[in-house]
């Protein structure tokens, strides 16, 4: 296995562990709530808690990747999560720690997804970087599909405060792993470079396939497309102004408001309205992140092949992606306003998940559009934006559900929200979302021969 890989699919674990750590408090919510005595209102700030310093987080310490190796950085975040877990083990850990654990954990997790995608485009060329970005962001499906049947367990058999220590315990497990096996890529930006570093990323003498891979004359075709033509900078505020980078961020904020819903009240939906228990809907839950997952993961290979291919886009970068989200939204206003199982299930587990599709190619989009040196910053800014999502759709939910005249119509008048955010976003990406022709206005270069940049788009 290369060593690009097999970073990969420790960050594809590290991706697990991070959304497994959003995941734990909408299915332990009735437990929580039942517990403290709390309103769903109440239920909803401790969920909004954990975005209180994500988006800042994201964009402070997506600004440290120039300065700080993402490497490093990546190791803190982990042991972070853990410390933020554990202290809900504590019988006497109240209302007032929930809160306070869940501020620290969202400001350790902030930056996760922008710093590992960082660091995993450090070890692929610009073609090669849509199925390796896919494959993080299974990550967050496979987390909250793993995560909802095994803390359902943990719920059931240990009490809900274990489903807090089993997460964090997970995290330390992944420190270990990336102590001993985390490296930064060879097409990392310079400025991460130090020279200490030279020896870590050698390629290994007695794998003759790794060896090949980092040769310079293998990396040379890349590294001269990436760095040497590549603008040092370009100015921020013409980057996070432009069509592209508006649209993907807000198409991004639509989606994670969806899945932000979907962890959140899904548990309580689906018992309160829907009329199933804890396991019927922990693992429809489940289903439904595995759904997510097949989405990214088949979106992802798709590009891949095309990139290698040099398939001809059958629509313009972001109107593919742009009309999957949007027929998102019309199956999650049918999702919340049938009473048919028959076509709530279907939904959930089909139409519903292609919304996530808007994350991966906001990713890769906004990627094209930032010169190496400032990748990190823009991609911090877009979780920035996007986790925007995070905040609100646990309280404006929580709050429509208890001011409703039924639970049941609260839900319905959230799911329609959630659709019309959606269908918007889904047009306004497939109107402006334009990477190619934003870096051509930004003055960056066309690709070389050979190494021509694919968004994930829709065939």
């Amino acid at each position: 296995m290369s060593r690009a890989w097999r970073t990969t699919w420790l960050l594809l674990a590290f991706m697990l562990v991070n959304f497994a750590d959003k995941a734990v408090l909408g299915l332990a919510g009735p437990e929580i709530r039942a517990d403290f005595g709390i309103t769903r209102q109440e239920f909803g700030t401790a969920q909004s808690a954990f975005f209180a310093l994500f988006s800042l987080a994201a964009l402070g310490v997506s600004a440290l990747t120039r300065r700080v190796r993402t490497t490093t950085l990546l190791l803190v975040l982990a042991l972070l999560w853990s410390v933020a877990q554990l202290p809900m083990l504590w019988g006497a850990a109240g209302f007032g720690t929930l809160l306070a654990t869940r501020v620290l954990l969202g400001a350790a997790e902030g930056p996760a997804a922008p710093v590992a995608m960082h660091h995993v485009h450090g070890w692929f060329p610009q073609r090669e970087r849509s199925l390796p970005t896919a494959v993080l962001l299974v990550g967050a499906a496979a987390g909250v599909a793993v995560a909802a049947p095994v803390l359902t367990w943990v719920i059931t058999h240990w009490g809900w405060r274990w489903s807090f220590g089993a997460v964090g315990l997970a995290g330390l497990l992944w420190a270990v792993c990336w102590r001993l096996w985390g490296a930064d890529g060879p097409l990392a930006p310079a400025v991460t470079r130090k020279p200490h570093e030279a020896a870590e990323r050698a390629p290994d003498a007695r794998n003759p396939s790794e060896a090949a891979e980092q040769t310079p004359a293998a990396r040379k075709p890349y590294e001269a497309a990436e760095q040497t033509s590549m603008p040092g900078t370009v100015p921020l505020r013409a980057i996070l102004l432009s069509g592209t980078f508006l649209t993907a961020a807000f198409g991004s904020f639509a989606a994670y408001w969806s899945m932000s819903t979907m962890l959140t009240w899904a548990p309580d939906y689906l018992e309160s309205v829907v009329g199933w228990d804890l396991h019927q809907a922990g693992a429809m839950v489940g289903l439904g992140a595995l759904a997510n997952g097949a989405v990214l993961l088949g979106h992802g290979l798709i590009a891949q092949r095309s990139a290698h291919k040099d398939t001809p886009r059958r629509l313009p970068p972001g109107a593919g992606a742009g009309l999957l989200v949007t027929v998102a939204g019309c199956a999650t206003a049918l999702y919340g306003t049938t009473d048919t199982l028959a076509v709530k299930v279907p939904m959930m587990l089909g139409p519903m998940a292609l919304a996530m599709v808007m994350l991966t190619v906001a990713s890769t989009a906004c990627a094209r559009i930032a010169p190496p040196t400032q990748r990190g910053v823009v991609l911090g800014a877009l979780t920035f934006v996007y986790a925007l999502g995070g905040i609100l759709s646990p309280l404006v939910l929580g709050g429509m559900v208890d001011r409703a005249r039924t639970v049941s119509a609260g839900y319905e008048e959230g799911w329609l929200l959630t659709a019309g955010l959606l269908v918007t976003a889904g047009v306004l990406a497939a109107l402006f979302c334009r990477p190619e022709t934003t870096a051509r206005r930004l003055g960056l270069p066309e690709p070389a021969a050979g190494s021509t940049p694919q968004v994930p788009v829709a065939h």
